[in-house]
């Protein structure tokens, strides 16, 4: 008997499925734009997609060695355990449980490799930004007011 909860079923068709994922971006995506115009309304300059940092973070704070990266919530593995099942029932499994794995492994890696520089890293699930996108704001004001202090210390 097949769990009915874990099997995924495409509504879309074949083409339809391509054209939606032709349209996916890397860069300016919605919940990027989101997270900016906050930023920017607080008055906070940043760069976007900053190629000179490992992982290209989609916000950079340079005056405060922040990193922010928007990951979206599919290709970056949320709730890892529960979207593995699900795709481990929808069509082309090995290759999305491959793709995602070594998303999050790149993510980590990435991550690492700032914090050794002496960036401080945070990252933001896309439903997370689209649900309450002032608490992340807040997170980044927080670790800004958290740059300061150490500054004023050394």
């Amino acid at each position: 008997m097949v769990d009915r909860e874990m099997v995924i079923m495409d509504r879309l068709t074949k083409e339809q499925r391509h054209k939606n994922m032709s349209r996916i971006r890397s860069k300016n995506t919605s919940i990027e734009v989101k997270l900016c115009k906050e930023l920017r309304k607080r008055g906070y300059g940043y760069r976007k997609n900053y190629k000179e940092l490992p992982g290209k973070p989609d916000i950079v704070l340079t005056k405060y060695k922040i990193a922010i990266f928007c990951d979206s919530d599919f290709f970056h593995g949320k709730d890892w355990e529960n979207l593995e099942k699900r795709l481990r029932n929808g069509s082309n499994p090995d290759f999305w449980i491959s793709k995602i794995e070594r998303n999050m492994e790149r993510d980590e890696r990435n991550s690492t490799e700032l914090r050794h520089s002496g960036w401080r890293v945070l990252r933001f699930w896309g439903s997370d930004i689209k649900k309450d996108a002032l608490s992340c704001i807040n997170e980044i004001e927080n670790a800004i007011i958290q740059y300061k202090a150490e500054k004023i210390m050394s």
